[in-house]
């Protein structure tokens, strides 16, 4: 039986490009004197934390850039992001709700991101403090998805919470990008695909997705059946 849902953030609970794109594009102004992405170079680079987001944006803007430039435009990047991260942030339409029916039915959610930790502690203090119970990102101590590492952390937090544990034949991974899919695999979850986040429906496909939901309406409904 169902008890417990795993969601990536970026793409799948909250439309993060534009505070995103913008911090990218400050930072390769700022500190690089570089040009800035298109906003849709920056949602390709998204998924595999800030430093790969930060690093192909300046290999696109100067294919013979050093490591020092790079780091240079990663902390003005991450100086930005901290204090504009929810400037146009915002949950998609018909996820909080999604999220109040999931609590109201007793299920056990967690985020798990690899957006920086602070920031995802952030976002969910802001945003789901009331129907999410962990939120998880990316620190040294725990690998980046897609490695299983934030998986199997949540649900051992989501075990202590919840006081019993808690197996994956129990746990449903929501994601919206390649690296989603490769994150449940490699934790030897299910997956549901939600085509309204940072990659299209035939990209996701690609990727060997099966279960592919267009809609929070839809993705609630998916779930929510196998509660019956």
């Amino acid at each position: 039986m169902l008890t417990t849902l795993l969601f990536d953030l970026d793409g799948t609970l909250m439309n993060t490009l534009d505070d995103l794109h913008e911090s990218v594009s400050y930072a390769l102004r700022e500190a690089g004197g570089l040009p800035p992405n298109t906003k849709e170079d920056t949602r390709r680079f998204l998924g595999n934390g800030v430093r790969r987001l930060v690093w192909q944006s300046v290999e696109r803007a100067c294919p013979d850039a050093d490591e020092v430039l790079k780091e240079r435009v990663l902390d003005a990047f991450r100086a930005h992001y901290v204090a504009h991260s929810m400037d146009r942030t915002a949950p998609y339409e018909g996820i909080p709700a999604l999220l109040r029916e999931c609590k109201r039915r007793g299920l056990f959610t967690a985020i798990v991101s690899n957006k920086p930790d602070a920031a995802v502690k952030d976002l969910h203090r802001a945003f789901f403090a009331d129907c999410i119970d962990v939120a998880i990102g990316e620190t040294p101590a725990v690998k980046r998805k897609p490695a299983p590492d934030m998986v199997n952390e949540a649900i051992r937090q989501l075990s202590l919470l919840h006081g019993r544990e808690i197996r994956k034949r129990e746990c449903v991974y929501v994601g919206d990008s390649e690296v989603d899919l490769m994150t449940a695999q490699n934790a030897g979850l299910p997956c549901i695909a939600v085509s309204w986040g940072f990659r299209d429906k035939d990209w996701l496909k690609e990727c060997g997705a099966r279960i592919i939901v267009d809609s929070p309406k839809a993705l609630a409904a998916r779930l929510l059946s196998r509660l019956v």
